[in-house]
């Protein structure tokens, strides 16, 4: 598997601090399980973070440690995972297989428009954010939107092309709300990818807009 999108550096420290939001964690351990560089990337961040705390005058960090933010690390490794053997391009990586069992077959899929499936993934009790997985048929695309947070999204088979690049398996598509986009996927082999969002998107169109409430988009 060759991986050509990475988490940005500013998303890999929030992993490393326990500070993302339970569904973007989920998909960034998904990444960094199967990305070496990325799990290197977050051996250095989590040094970061220790050396910043060593800084800090004794006073500021006794006492009891504040609670994890968002339940955010409850369903994944507290560390990178370790390095193992490359997996195949078409597995669920460890974090994500956790939630969903080691196979996309047997997902029961719901429809969600023409050519596209959607299948929400429950997360801990008082996780944040909203996680699922999302089938797109070959040539198929999810109508143009932007996000109203931090949005992930990790290809778990097949491909889809946007005005950002190709994503593949393995790569991850790490956005912000400034990015607006139409993914569409590979015309032979269609996709499958699981998606994190902080909040809802913002879709343009005045039927996605109306939809989207229904399918808790």
């Amino acid at each position: 598997m060759t991986i050509s999108h990475h988490l940005d550096d500013a998303t890999l420290m929030s992993f490393a601090a326990g500070t993302l939001p339970a569904a973007l964690a989920v998909v960034a351990a998904s990444h960094i399980a199967a990305c070496p560089l990325c799990r290197t990337a977050l051996v250095h961040a989590e040094r970061i973070g220790a050396a910043l705390m060593d800084d800090l005058p004794p006073a500021t960090i006794t006492g009891a440690s504040p609670p994890m933010p968002d339940g955010s690390r409850r369903a994944v490794p507290p560390h990178a995972p370790a390095a193992g053997p490359p997996q195949p391009a078409n597995s669920v990586p460890p974090p994500l297989a956790r939630l969903i069992g080691n196979g996309l077959d047997a997902i029961r899929w719901r429809p969600l428009a023409i050519g596209v499936w959607h299948h929400r993934i429950a997360l801990d009790r008082g996780g944040a954010g909203d996680l699922r997985l999302l089938k797109l048929a070959p040539g198929r695309g999810v109508p143009e939107h932007g996000h109203n947070g931090m949005e992930l999204t990790l290809v778990l088979r097949g491909s889809y092309h946007d005005a950002i690049g190709t994503f593949c398996a393995g790569d991850v598509a790490d956005l912000d709300d400034a990015v607006e986009h139409q993914p569409i996927s590979d015309a032979a082999q269609g996709c499958v990818c699981v998606v994190a969002s902080e909040k809802p998107a913002r879709f343009r169109g005045w039927l996605p807009r109306i939809l989207a409430p229904f399918h808790g988009l």
